[in-house]
């Protein structure tokens, strides 16, 4: 993982700050708060969001008082409890986790491994769902949390199933960023990748975004695709050969198809 002693001016959050709009700027301070590894100073966000000292003031002032962001004694910004009410109205309306949710528990009693829905979003992925590892050792990825889609299995699945203008759009907007010494940094290494995906009908993370990290994942859309995600197994390399992630495609492929039609029967059109 990349380390985080310094903000990253060079980040997603603050690649995101391009947006025009009031709300849009707003909405992007908010995110550079709330994705931050660590709290945040006014000099830091000033920095990353590249706002001029009396709007970003006055913005931060606004989000706090809206208890959106806190702002401790150290003087550091931090989410707010409000964000809590909304990630849990988001959370407990999610009808595509429902439908999903007992392929997810089907596909971890299969491999005992750690599975994990995600959904596409611009050049990241957002996990939605997560089944645990019975092992000792577990993943540390949290549902809520977004990753980058050219070095993730989810993500690389997801991009395979694009339509061909949506995915050169995608791919015109990624920022590569090294995490591991097999990160894929150009879009033509990526591009050969998602080839091979779309061919197979799966992705492998090949401790692309964690060392000792891999997973196998498969697509899921809708026939409009206005609903791009994926499902995938995750465990650590010491016990999960790509050996076995191979044997795992096909579980992990049936499973995303499985997930795709139940989409389409339930939360299509008129439903």
């Amino acid at each position: 993982m990349m380390e985080r002693n310094e903000p990253d001016i060079s980040s997603p959050a603050a690649a995101h700050n391009s947006g025009t709009g009031t709300l849009g700027k707003v909405l992007s301070v908010l995110e550079t708060v709330v994705t931050s590894d660590r709290p945040l100073r006014f000099s830091d966000i000033l920095a990353l969001s590249g706002q001029p000292r009396g709007t970003l003031h006055r913005q931060l002032s606004h989000l706090v008082e809206e208890g959106l962001l806190t702002q401790g004694r150290d003087l550091c910004y931090e989410p707010g409890l409000r964000l809590l009410t909304f990630a849990y109205r988001a959370w407990s309306k999610s009808q595509f986790r429902t439908v999903a949710a007992p392929h997810l528990r089907r596909l971890h009693e299969e491999t005992g491994e750690t599975v994990h829905l995600g959904v596409l979003r611009g050049t990241e992925i957002i996990y939605v769902d997560k089944v645990e590892s019975r092992q000792t050792v577990r993943m540390q990825s949290q549902i809520g949390n977004a990753s980058p889609v050219y070095c993730t299995g989810l993500g690389k699945a997801a991009l395979s199933v694009l339509p061909p203008d949506r995915l050169a759009d995608t791919l015109g907007k990624l920022i590569f960023h090294r995490f591991t010494a097999n990160t894929h940094l150009s879009v033509a290494s990526l591009t050969r990748d998602l080839d091979e995906a779309r061919l197979q009908g799966y992705a492998f993370d090949r401790e692309e975004h964690e060392t000792e990290i891999r997973c196998v994942a498969a697509p899921i859309h809708d026939a409009g695709f206005d609903l791009v995600a994926g499902i995938s197994v995750t465990g650590p390399a010491y016990r999960v050969t790509m050996e076995q992630l191979e044997n795992w495609a096909r579980p992990v492929h049936l499973a995303a198809m499985a997930i795709s039609e139940d989409v389409e029967i339930r939360l299509g059109p008129g439903r």
